[in-house]
């Protein structure tokens, strides 16, 4: 439905010959923003060479780290309860076993009873303090992927980073548990952000309408396409609510989210997913025409 969404706005662009931003009501920018999503290495070297291609050779201006409790392994004493629910590599693989019901990446946060100790959270603030040791405070840093564990330890985790001041806390728990977005946003001083999974802004309005969080996050692919996007955007806008941007798609699913992020005022930043595949842009022919 999206992708269909999207060919007809270019379309429709082509035979009136101006930009989809103005079809969907016009431009408030003339460029637009974007953050480097920085996926987690086990070498710290190899992590440092992917920041400064980023910073030094992209002049990107705004990063996003994993954080996850995958970054415990190995590290006794940090974790009550991961043993149960990690295969047979010792992971807690959070994207395998798919067509097992009761495996760790299909049990929701709430039901896993995973938790965290003081010794693991002091060991994840170490991996953020390395990230902003390199980066100074004048970029913003957004974290992700911090594993499945309850709304509770997504509150002692979000108290124990907010001295490194993260631009948002992403996907803490699923976006369906509107109220306890609710507790985490009014427990924390970091914002807290959801939104890549949720399709129509009837479906974002719960947590708009009570400002369970602070950012929205749409993906423009699955949101609902070019203008259910921009009416997201501008619903959460009248609420207070910002918006950032999930894109993980090809180089055409990107250029659309440009030109929705050009039309909507309260557009912070765009993700590219993508910056560590050499073959991404090479999907796409370019013209000048």
């Amino acid at each position: 439905v999206c992708a269909v969404e999207m060919a007809l706005w270019e379309l429709a662009g082509k035979a009136y010959n101006v930009p989809a931003d103005q079809l969907i009501g016009g431009k408030f920018r003339d460029s637009i923003r974007l953050y480097a999503d920085t996926p987690e290495e086990e070498d710290p070297a190899k992590f440092s060479e992917k920041v400064k291609i980023r910073m030094q050779d992209r002049g990107y201006t705004w990063l996003k780290m994993d954080l996850g409790i995958n970054e415990l392994k190995g590290k006794p004493g940090t974790l009550v309860n991961d043993k149960f629910w990690q295969n047979d590599q010792g992971d807690l693989q959070q994207w395998g076993g798919l067509d097992d019901p009761t495996s760790y990446a299909n049990t929701a946060h709430p039901f896993t009873q995973i938790q965290i100790t003081d010794k693991g959270l002091d060991e994840l603030a170490k991996l953020v303090e390395n990230v902003r040791g390199m980066l100074g405070y004048d970029i913003p840093l957004s974290t992700d992927h911090y594993g499945h564990f309850d709304v509770n330890n997504g509150i002692r985790l979000g108290k124990r980073m907010e001295q490194y001041r993260l631009a948002w806390l992403e996907d803490v728990i699923a976006w369906q548990y509107t109220d306890q977005w609710k507790m985490l946003s009014d427990a924390l001083e970091t914002p807290c952000l959801t939104g890549e999974d949720i399709y129509l802004l009837k479906s974002f309005k719960p947590l708009i309408d009570i400002h369970a969080v602070d950012i929205i996050h749409p993906d423009l692919a699955t949101s609902g396409g070019l203008l259910e996007t921009k009416r997201i955007g501008d619903y959460a806008e009248e609420h207070g609510v910002a918006m950032a941007m999930h894109q993980a798609g090809t180089p055409i699913s990107f250029m659309s989210c440009v030109h929705c992020a050009a039309a909507t005022q309260n557009f912070l930043a765009l993700e590219h997913h993508s910056i560590d595949l050499p073959w991404w842009e090479g999907l796409v022919k370019t013209t000048d025409g």
